[in-house]
Order: structure tokens, then sequence, then C-alpha cells
């Protein structure tokens, strides 16, 4: 189960093969497309050079996302670590119907009662979050060690407010925060950490943990302490029964069930271009820019509110039956609308949803639903601006996809998504994000969103199932054709 990697991306400017081969040009172009970090590396390189390395590369070290420098002993280890694990080979299906299931049936008793042990000077941990002052350890760790642009000019800056609301969801166990100590400070030094959710893959309803915060201080990256730290989240679920997880990478590991681009609406394109997330066009001015990212001051969808504690029945009846539409989507609870998407306003805490309804008029029926949560990004010895606040699409509904009039709901979400944004505007957010998941090809590019440099892979531990379309086409542009596939939100 690997870490988030989902970097903080800037935006861009302007068939199987069995491991071990030498790759096709055609398929070698492809699949530099889904790793941005090869492909800009290979070209700030002398043409021939590049030509020469590519050429001898092989599918399976493309695919594992590697660089050609430093990283490349790292991510040949941890890919040998995935070989060792329940997931699917690359070339699995190649030649045959993938058959839709768990991979290894695992014996509880079996399960060992205890954790591996750590290097020397190091020492297992179960974070206790209800604790103000272990939750802002675990706040410190990530603020200063975890995922970074490959320039390392953004990383994500998780507030507590956003921790306490991640990791603490309906069934949430203390036992699945993991932690490493050092034995003499008792610093916090990595985490990893899981809840549980239910998941619907193709309509088979499975029980699985999500993985996340996988996070190694930047002084231990040499240590190997990710496969140790995966196999410890492992065995602790497996202790209580569950035996599958999702988990999201920013780099191909063996397999991704779906793979996703990112793409970026400029709220404040300014400060964007300021501090290097956003690029000026050729030919273009900044004037010209502002005025392409304008929006409107108010929102146009007609009872249009925040959603409250009172709509939470609504909400969960109306994305139920939305989110029954894609192949890979997450099976809610009422608990889980409740804490997922209700804003409760603390003194003190940061907001960290915002969800929003649309009620009509006469019915008083709700119709439709949108929301999207909020995660900064610190940006890097900047000597203006400290943050890029990012808001990021969550989950939304609406009544208008069951009339099976396509025109009709691209219609209807372009209105709701672009009300979206100016509620983001209005909450002081500098840019809104989202993937080619759920219905998002019907209205990224006409509602100017930029496309990222950043794929992010979908990953099933311990169960196979055929590639689910992520909704871009082979030359990884949003396509509508494409949709249908991923409906989860993975934080």
């Amino acid at each position: 189960m690997s870490d988030k990697g989902k970097t903080p991306k800037r935006e861009e400017s302007s068939g199987s093969s069995d491991n071990g081969k030498k790759i096709p040009p055609q398929l070698a172009t492809l699949l530099l497309e889904q790793n941005p970090a090869l492909k800009q590396e290979l070209a700030s390189m002398d043409k021939d050079k590049a030509a020469a390395l590519l050429a001898n590369m092989d599918v399976s070290q493309m695919l594992t996302g590697l660089s050609l420098g430093g990283k490349n002993q790292k991510d040949m280890a941890s890919y040998k670590f995935w070989q060792t694990q329940p997931v699917p080979a690359f070339n699995d299906g190649a030649n045959k119907q993938i058959t839709q299931g768990p991979i290894k049936i695992i014996d509880p008793e079996k399960v060992s009662k205890t954790p591996d042990t750590l290097i020397e000077g190091f020492e297992w941990c179960t974070l206790d979050l209800t604790n103000e002052e272990e939750l802002r350890e675990l706040y410190e760790l990530l603020n200063n060690h975890y995922v970074e642009d490959d320039n390392a000019m953004f990383r994500f800056s998780y507030s507590e407010s956003f921790l306490h609301w991640a990791l603490m969801s309906p069934g949430w166990r203390k036992e699945w925060h993991v932690g490493v100590r050092a034995t003499k400070s008792r610093k916090l030094v990595a985490s990893i950490a899981g809840v549980p959710t239910e998941l619907r893959v193709r309509g088979e309803r499975i029980k699985v943990t999500e993985i996340n915060f996988l996070c190694i201080h930047k002084k231990l990256r040499s240590k190997r302490l990710t496969p140790v730290l995966i196999k410890e989240i492992t065995r602790r679920c497996y202790l209580k029964g569950i035996y599958q997880a999702i988990y999201t990478g920013g780099v191909i590991l063996p397999t991704p069930v779906s793979s996703c681009r990112y793409y970026h609406r400029a709220l404040d394109w300014l400060k964007l271009y300021e501090v290097g997330f956003s690029p000026l066009p050729h030919g273009s001015t900044k004037a010209r820019m502002i005025t392409k990212n304008h929006l409107p001051a108010e929102t146009l969808t007609p009872g249009l509110r925040p959603m409250e504690v009172k709509d939470i029945d609504a909400v969960y009846d109306l994305l139920e039956r939305y989110q029954r539409r894609y192949d890979l989507n997450q099976a809610f609870t009422r608990e889980e609308i409740e804490h997922w998407l209700v804003y409760k306003e603390q003194p003190g805490k940061e907001q960290v949803v915002w969800s929003y309804v649309v009620e009509d008029a006469q019915t008083h029926k709700i119709t439709d639903f949108v929301s999207f949560y909020n995660l900064s990004s610190t940006v890097i010895d900047h000597p203006k601006h400290e943050a890029v606040h990012a808001a990021y699409l969550y989950y939304y509904a609406t009544e208008t996809a069951f009339t099976d009039d396509k025109k009709a709901l691209k219609d209807r979400l372009q209105l709701l998504i672009n009300d979206a944004l100016i509620c983001a505007k209005k909450a002081r957010f500098d840019v809104f994000n989202a993937l080619t998941s759920h219905d998002n090809p019907l209205f990224l590019e006409q509602l100017k969103f930029g496309a990222g440099d950043g794929q992010l892979h979908f990953y099933l531990y311990n169960y196979r199932a055929g590639p689910i379309a992520g909704g871009i086409s082979e030359k990884n542009l949003p396509d509508e054709s494409k949709m249908g596939g991923v409906g989860i939100v993975m934080l």
C-alpha cells in the first residue's frame, strides 16, 4: 500500500507488454505521457543520449515511474517489494480474461500477532489522534516531510482540522494510525494510516482500508522503511478481518486499476503565476490571463445554498443513486455523509469541507449537490507568498443524470460546478483542482480548467479487477466516452 503520491502539481505549459521486454516506440511515447518526471528529464538531455537511454529501458522500469537520476535504486527496490505482494502483475490479463475478486485468501490464524522488528534505534507506536499533542506531531511530520512537487516548489500542508476529518471518520480504528519513533528522542519520524470504508467494484461490494499519509522523515529515506510500514499496516488490517485496501500514487506501480489526470482552474491567476504554478502562455499577457479567468460575483443556480444537517437524508439518497453509475465508487452510510460533507463550525478550527445543495422552490426537494475540500500547499522559499490555497472538487450529484439526456447533464454540471468555482473564489481559494474522474470530462475544458502535469493512479490491494476508465483518452485528454469508471475521491 503506497503513499498518496499526488504531489501538488503545476499546470502544464501550453495495450500490455511483458515485463523485461524492450519498448516499441509507440508504447514508449504513451508511457512517457504517464510519467511526466521521466519525460521532463529526457527532454533536458542531449537527444541522442536520451534516445539511447530510452531504447535500453524495459517496460517494468518505465512503469515503476523512476527517474534516471538518484531515485533509481529506491524505486526499483520498491518495485521488487510489490512483486512479493498480492497485487496484479503488469502482464496479468494480457492473454486471458480477468476474473474479479480477491488475489489471496488470508488465513487469520496465520497472521502474526506482533510487528516486524524495526532497525536499531527506532520503534513502533500507535498514534492517539484524540490527543492534541500527538495530532500536532503528525501535522508537523507531514508538513515538513510529505509530498513535494518534482521541483521542490510546493509541499502539501495538511491542517490539524484536515487530519482529524480525514482520519477519524465513522468506524475509525486507533490501531490503524501507525507511527515510528526514534527510541532515544521519542520524535515521530514516520507514519502510515488507514480508515475503513466500503467500495463497490462493478457492483461487487467489498470492505477495504483506505490507505494514506505514508510519510518518512527526509533523513531516513535511505533506511528502506516504506515496505516495512506497508507490511505493518497490512498486518494490523488483517487482524481486524479486512483483507483488501485502496490507495493512490503519482507513479505507476504494479498495477493501476485506473489512472486519472489532474486539471486546475485558476481563481487568483496572478498569484499562481507569481509562485510558479501557472505559466504565462506564449503570446498572452498577464492582463489577458486575469480577464480570461474572471468569474461572476454571484452564483447562478436558483435555490443553491449551503448544506445543513437537515439535508443529510436527501443528499444520502441522491448521492448513493448517483454513485452507483460508476464502476468504482464509495458506498456511503448516512453517518459518513454527515461526517464527510456537513461543516460544523468549531471555534479555532479551520473549515475543511464546503457543501452546497440546490433546493427546488416549489417542491423543496434537493435536486443537486456539490462539495469541495480545502488542502493548501506551502510555497517553499518564496519571498512574497507562503501558501497556495487549493480547493479540491469532492462529491457531487444531480437528478438530471437520471433523465438519460447527456446534453442536459452536461449543461447542468457546467452550471453547478461553475457555481462551486464562484463559492471557492468567495472563500479566498487561489485554485480549484479536479481529476478526470466522475463526470468531470463534461465540464473541465468548458470551465477553463488547465491540464496539470500530474497523474493519479488508483490501486486495489489483494483484489483483482479489469481496467476501469479514468476519463482520459489515449492522448491523456478528457474524454466523455471514457467516463463512468472512477467515482471515488481519495484525500
